[in-house]
C-alpha cells in the first residue's frame, strides 16, 4: 500500500517485468557528424546527448538512405530504401507521400499493442492519407513541410499552410521556441502513456535554416564563432534532457530504446561542420549520408561501446521491431538488419557488406570499405574509406576489376527500382553538378545554392 501511494503521490510507474520495451527515434535534421561532444565537438556542447552516448554504443560508420531530408525519413520509418517505391529526391510543396502499401513502424507497432506519437518534422507527405495520424500514429504534433520558423509566425502559422502546427490534423497554435516546446510536448506524452508500451518518433527541425534561436540562449553564446547553431544545438540538447528526465521520472529509462541520429550530414548553410568528411548534405560524398548515431538501452548496451561496423537508418525498423518481439511475415522484405546481436556482441562482423544511395542524376555504393560515387557528365570516383576517409585518393584506374564489381553491384540494385516520382529543379541540378565536380577535383566548392548562381 506504501509503495502505490508514493507512487500515486510522485508520478512515477513501476517497472514492468516482461512488457516490451519502449521505442524512441530522436531524428534531428542537418545536423553536422562532428557537431556533438560525444563525437569530439572540441566548441558545441550536449550534455544530455553524450550522456546517452556515453552510455550506450555509437555507431562510427553509419549511414541514412539519402542525403536530404525526406527520403532519408522515408527510408527510415519504413525500413526499406525509398526508391524501391520511386521517393528518391526531396519533393515539391505539395505532394502524396509514403507508398501506402509500405507500412510505417508506426503501424506495424501499434498491430502489437504501441501506442504511437509523432512530434516535430513530417516531410513525408501532406494528401490526408499520408498524415502521420493515417500511418499509424495515435498523437502527433508538428508540421508537414520540411521547414519552418522555430517562433509563431504568421508566414507559417495559416491554417492550411503545410508549415503550421497541426495536432492530430487540426489547426494548432504555440507559444515560445519551437524545440522547447517539441520537448515540453513530449515530455507530456510520455506521462500520459508511462505504464504501456509506446513509441515516439520526435524529429525536431532543429538545426534545419533559418538559424533561430532564444535571446537567453544567444547570450550565453556570445561571442561563439558559430554562435546561433551553438545556441539551437544547446536547445536540441536541453530538449533531449527533458525527454530523458521524463524517463528517469517515471522510472522507464531502462525499458526503453532510444536512437539518436540526424537525417542527413550537416549542410552547407547552416554552420555545421561534417569534421573529417567530404561533402555535405546533398551529395552523395561521406558529410551528405553518414551521421552520428546512438542506441541506448540499459540492461542490452553496455555503456561506453562502440561499433565500427557498415550499419544504417535501415536497421532502426528491423532492431524495433525485433526489440519488441514482433515476427514479420516472410515477404515483408526489410533491407535492414536486426542490431541486436550486435549490442550483445560489438565484435560482430558488419551487418552490412553492401550499402546503395540514388538520387536524381548521382548514385553511390559501398562493398566493405571500397565506395564508388558516380555522376552524370562527370563519371565516377572509387575510395578505400579504411585508408581514405576523406575521399581524397581516386583508386578507379588502379582497380578496374574492383570498379567493375561495385558498378554491377550497383546495377543490381538498380533492377529493383521505380523511376522517381519527383526530380529536384533544374536549378538544384546545376547546383548538385558544379558542387560535385568541385569535390570530384578536391577543390574549394564554389556554390552550394540556387541562389548564388543569380549572384
Amino acid at each position: 500500500m506504501l509503495l502505490l501511494l508514493t507512487m500515486a503521490c510522485t508520478g512515477t510507474s513501476a517497472p514492468q517485468v516482461g512488457r516490451p520495451p519502449n521505442i524512441i527515434i530522436l531524428l534531428v535534421d542537418d545536423a553536422g557528424y562532428a557537431d556533438f561532444g560525444f563525437m569530439g565537438s572540441p566548441d558545441l556542447a550536449t550534455p544530455h546527448l553524450d550522456r546517452i552516448a556515453e552510455q550506450g554504443m555509437i555507431f562510427t560508420d553509419a549511414h541514412v538512405t539519402a542525403s536530404v531530408c525526406a527520403p532519408s525519413r522515408a527510408g527510415l520509418l519504413t525500413g526499406r530504401y525509398q526508391q524501391r517505391s520511386g521517393f528518391e529526391c526531396n519533393p515539391p510543396e505539395h505532394f502524396s507521400g509514403l507508398d501506402l502499401d509500405h507500412p510505417t513502424l508506426a503501424e506495424v507497432l501499434g498491430k502489437a499493442g504501441y501506442i504511437s506519437g509523432a512530434f516535430g518534422k513530417w516531410h513525408l507527405g501532406d494528401s490526408p492519407a499520408n498524415h502521420p495520424q493515417h500511418r499509424g500514429f495515435d498523437y502527433s504534433w508538428g508540421f508537414l513541410a520540411g521547414g519552418r520558423h522555430y517562433f509563431p509566425n504568421p508566414q507559417n502559422d495559416q491554417p492550411g499552410d503545410t508549415r503550421c502546427i497541426l495536432e492530430n490534423g487540426q489547426f494548432a497554435s504555440f507559444e515560445g521556441y519551437l524545440t522547447d516546446v517539441l520537448g515540453q510536448k513530449a515530455a507530456e506524452f510520455i506521462d500520459r502513456h508511462a505504464d504501456q508500451p509506446f513509441f515516439m518518433y520526435w524529429a525536431p527541425n532543429a538545426v534545419h535554416t533559418p538559424m533561430e534561436a532564444t535571446e537567453a540562449d544567444l547570450a550565453r553564446f556570445a561571442g561563439h564563432p558559430r554562435q546561433k547553431l551553438a545556441a539551437m544545438t544547446w536547445a536540441l540538447d536541453r530538449a533531449v534532457g527533458q525527454i530523458v528526465g521524463k524517463l528517469e521520472e517515471h522510472d522507464i529509462l531502462d525499458q526503453t530504446l532510444i536512437f539518436f541520429l540526424s537525417d542527413n550530414g550537416g549542410a552547407a548553410n547552416n554552420q555545421s561542420t561534417n569534421g573529417p568528411l567530404k561533402g555535405f548534405k546533398g551529395n552523395e560524398f561521406e558529410g551528405g549520408h553518414r551521421v552520428a548515431f546512438v542506441a541506448h538501452w540499459p540492461g542490452h548496451i553496455g555503456p561506453g561501446q562502440r561499433y565500427e561496423g557498415l550499419t544504417s537508418s535501415l536497421d532502426i525498423f528491423a532492431t524495433a521491431v525485433d526489440a519488441a518481439g514482433i515476427s514479420l511475415p516472410a515477404n515483408s522484405s526489410l533491407d535492414g538488419v536486426s542490431l541486436l546481436p550486435y549490442f550483445r556482441d560489438p565484435t560482430l562482423p558488419a551487418p552490412h557488406q553492401r550499402l546503395f544511395w540514388r538520387k536524381d542524376h548521382m548514385a553511390a555504393a559501398r562493398l566493405g570499405d571500397l565506395k564508388l560515387i558516380q555522376v552524370d557528365q562527370l563519371g565516377h570516383r572509387l575510395y578505400d574509406l579504411k585508408t581514405d576517409l576523406a575521399e581524397t585518393h581516386d583508386l578507379a584506374d588502379s582497380l578496374p576489376e574492383t570498379l567493375d564489381t561495385i558498378q554491377a553491384n550497383l546495377r543490381r540494385w538498380e533492377q529493383h527500382l521505380l523511376p522517381p516520382q519527383w526530380t529536384e529543379p533544374a536549378a538544384w541540378d546545376t547546383v548538385t553538378w558544379l558542387i560535385h565536380q568541385d569535390l570530384f577535383n578536391n577543390q574549394t566548392v564554389r556554390v552550394t545554392s540556387p541562389t548564388q548562381l543569380k549572384q
